[in-house]
């Protein structure tokens, strides 16, 4: 083309730049709560406006949150099967916080309910595989990892066999988590006859801005009366007893009473996200009773999700609401610690008012990133007063938390940007003092070594300089 013939291009692509440009801002004032994020996508669209909007199409834009819309309308998910949806809070103080998260997710509070705590696969895995193989009507299971190792064929095993005698077995597995190109278990379950469901997966180029949005979440519910939730994946990794080159102790529960009914809902919703299939038959949700043998009347409790679809971010608003109530304690653990600035503050402001604020870290987690990343956090919250702990191996993929050693929050969720932001996760809250307390004195049992700022000190500049960057990649962390 010569000159002038890019001259006259150049003119006529001149409107078009200002349509895209104006059109990505309109989009962006009207949708982006987040002003840096905000003003970071319009400056963009104006500087290149061509690769700005295309950028902006493929990765500013939330289809996921469009689509939940679009099901939520379609399908009524309030509890249901016999469950109550009467309002039961705890008395006193924590009465506040339960109503706080009760309009937060829009979900009841739910009592007479037990709460049995696993360490690592060797104790959680065989009764889990004891659940299935004695499954009558039901299996609902989902995982973020899940390998076709000597763990995960087990469980593929169980599941196909209460399938063949039966019951009715449905899977998901997290599209990226447990193999983006090839999962060999979702493989041989949908071989078995299993309905199997690989979350937010496909290898079609319009669709690779899903692939930052995982499900993280680890569910199974049998004959919908018995679940199971925490932080285990299914995987070999887990059995110590096994082990593996580089293990992963993690912390997982056993549910029992009507709390199991939230999480076959939370399930159903995965399901018909992934599938466009409702799970709605009534063997899913049988009629619930609270557990008779339950010691003071049982637990309450209730599931608390989020992700970025209608749920967005509800686990990090009852992690802060619950910090800001706080009395006495507040002790946190998780294998990841990147928070924003927002939970950061929360913190800081509670330890400074005198609340006892403990956070416990694996000393190294499996990834390195992470772990310089999460230095440059803890400067301002050792000066506020909170202390923070490392943890000694074997890496802990625990995700706990408790209040006052009276509330506590178990699940899925990392306390860091993308579990609190991005991925699709499960938490459950628990206002019961037998098992906080429990919780609560495992926590303390991990505080192995005390950080201090001359710990962050010593750091050479350097080590400080890759720190620095490394948190700049927090949001994908």
């Amino acid at each position: 083309m010569t000159h002038d013939t890019w001259v006259i291009v150049e003119q006529l692509l001149v409107p078009f730049r200002l349509v895209l440009s104006v059109l990505v801002t309109l989009h962006v004032l009207r949708t982006k709560r987040d002003i840096g994020s905000a003003i970071g996508w319009i400056g963009l669209s104006w500087l290149v406006p061509l690769t700005g909007t295309a950028l902006y199409v493929m990765f500013g834009v939330n289809r996921v949150r469009r689509l939940a819309r679009r099901l939520s309308r379609r399908r009524q998910w309030a509890s249901r099967h016999g469950v109550s949806t009467g309002k039961r809070l705890p008395e006193g103080e924590y009465a506040l916080l339960a109503e706080a998260v009760g309009r937060l997710t829009g979900r009841p509070l739910l009592g007479g309910n037990t709460l049995r705590r696993f360490q690592d696969g060797d104790s959680a895995y065989p009764v889990m595989l004891e659940a299935i193989e004695q499954a009558q009507s039901t299996i609902l299971l989902c995982s973020y990892l899940f390998h076709d190792d000597k763990v995960g064929s087990r469980f593929v095993d169980a599941l196909v066999a209460a399938q063949k005698r039966g019951v009715q077995a449905r899977v998901i597995v997290d599209g990226v988590g447990s193999g983006y190109l090839r999962c060999r278990a979702a493989e041989r379950l949908r071989r078995g006859g299993v309905p199997t469901a690989r979350f937010m997966h496909s290898l079609l180029p319009w669709r690779m801005p899903f692939i930052n949005l995982r499900t993280h979440k680890k569910i199974l519910v049998v004959d919908g009366r018995l679940g199971f939730t925490g932080g285990m994946n299914i995987a070999v990794e887990n059995m110590m007893r096994f082990r593996p080159k580089h293990p992963v102790s993690d912390t997982h529960f056993e549910l029992r009473g009507p709390i199991v009914h939230q999480l076959s809902e939370a399930f159903a919703r995965d399901w018909s996200f992934s599938t466009h299939q409702e799970i709605d038959q009534p063997e899913f949700f049988p009629e619930q009773q609270e557990v008779a043998d339950a010691p003071g009347g049982g637990s309450l409790m209730r599931v608390v999700t989020s992700g970025p679809d209608l749920d967005v971010e509800k686990i990090e608003f009852a992690m802060m609401q619950a910090v800001a109530m706080a009395r006495r304690s507040v002790r946190i653990m998780t294998p990841y610690f990147l928070p924003d600035e927002r939970l950061l503050t929360v913190l800081a402001m509670a330890a400074m008012r005198g609340i006892e604020i403990d956070i416990v870290m694996p000393q190294e987690s499996n990834q390195k990133p992470v772990d310089w990343a999460r230095n440059a956090n803890n400067g301002p919250l050792l000066d506020a007063g909170v202390r923070l702990w490392l943890a000694r191996p074997p890496f802990n993929h625990s995700k706990l938390m408790t209040m006052d050693e009276s509330w506590s929050l178990i699940g899925s969720s990392n306390l860091d940007v993308r579990s609190l932001r991005l991925n699709f996760e499960l938490n459950v809250e628990v206002y019961d003092a037998a098992a906080t307390a429990a919780i609560d004195a495992f926590i303390c049992e991990h505080r192995h070594i005390r950080l201090t700022h001359h710990d962050l000190d010593k750091r050479g500049f350097l080590i400080r300089l890759r720190d620095s960057g490394a948190r700049l990649m927090l949001p994908y962390l």
